[in-house]
């Protein structure tokens, strides 16, 4: 990954993003290894206020310590947390509330859970089951997909469909963020999907490129075959949450041009 920022605005009151951006941090992530506070820098240079964290540098003194330099929350954030037991919910969404995250999302469950109606509803329960410990702690709980489980069919509906209903009845507290992307890939059209979802979903993980399972093939938004715009529209509400899994140019850059890309589109 270069380590030569590209040229873009400062983060100046006038090109910062609004707070109905941000950018998941997994898309730098290697840069994060190496300078949290540098990496954290750059991003506000680029103008975003929002950030999305994952895994153990989410919860980490030194990320916090960086965002409030910089004056950039961490509205949602990623945490595996289905299967952890009452105690470790009540210290993950402790210490996520503590750092001002009201929505932590679970953003993986294997493909084996999803082939069945009973399995995805099993996920459901366990949902609905950690969203009762968030409740005590000001926090809600969210489920992130990716392609498996809409590629999964049951009884004509998809399986993440088919969570997403199971939850409206069950836990209508829990939210859904759509990796937009990996609806694609998964074989559905996501404004569509995300027509149909409607409020259950409050962010978006916008990404573009072939809409194939090579990570690599992915780029700037704009730059694709998804229509990002037309995406953004059908969740107009929701969080707009920048990300690559990988590309094969730099990501700093594609993040960049993506930002540009919503704000030309008068989306940022």
């Amino acid at each position: 990954m270069s380590t030569t920022p590209p040229t873009r605005p400062s983060s100046s009151d006038s090109s910062r993003a609004s707070s109905q951006v941000s950018v998941q941090l997994y898309t730098v992530r290697e840069a994060l290894a190496d300078d949290v506070a540098g990496t954290v820098a750059r991003l506000a240079e680029l103008g975003f206020t929002s950030v999305e964290p994952f895994g153990p540098l989410a919860l980490s003194d030194e990320l916090a310590a960086a965002l409030a330099e910089h004056d950039i929350a961490a509205p949602t954030m990623h945490q595996g947390f289905l299967g952890s037991d009452d105690d470790a919910l009540d210290a993950l969404f402790a210490a996520a509330a503590a750092r001002g995250t009201r929505t932590v999302i679970d953003p993986f469950t294997p493909a084996d859970r999803w082939g069945t109606r009973e399995a995805v509803e099993s996920v459901a329960a366990e949902l609905a089951a950690a969203a009762a410990v968030a409740a005590r702690h000001g926090v809600r709980v969210g489920y992130h997909n990716h392609a498996h489980e809409l590629a999964s069919d049951i009884d004509g509906t998809s399986a993440f469909e088919v969570l997403a209903q199971r939850l409206a009845e069950v836990a209508p507290e829990v939210v859904l963020e759509v990796d937009t992307y990996w609806v694609a890939v998964g074989g559905h059209d996501p404004v569509a999907l995300l027509q149909r979802l409607g409020d259950q979903v409050v962010a978006l993980h916008l990404k573009d490129g072939p809409a194939t399972a090579e990570v690599l093939d992915q780029v700037a938004l704009g730059q694709g075959s998804i229509a990002v715009a037309d995406v953004v529209a059908a969740a107009p509400s929701a969080l707009r949450v920048i990300e690559l899994d990988d590309s094969r140019g730099d990501r700093f850059t594609a993040v960049a041009d993506g930002l540009a890309f919503l704000r030309e589109k008068g989306l940022a």
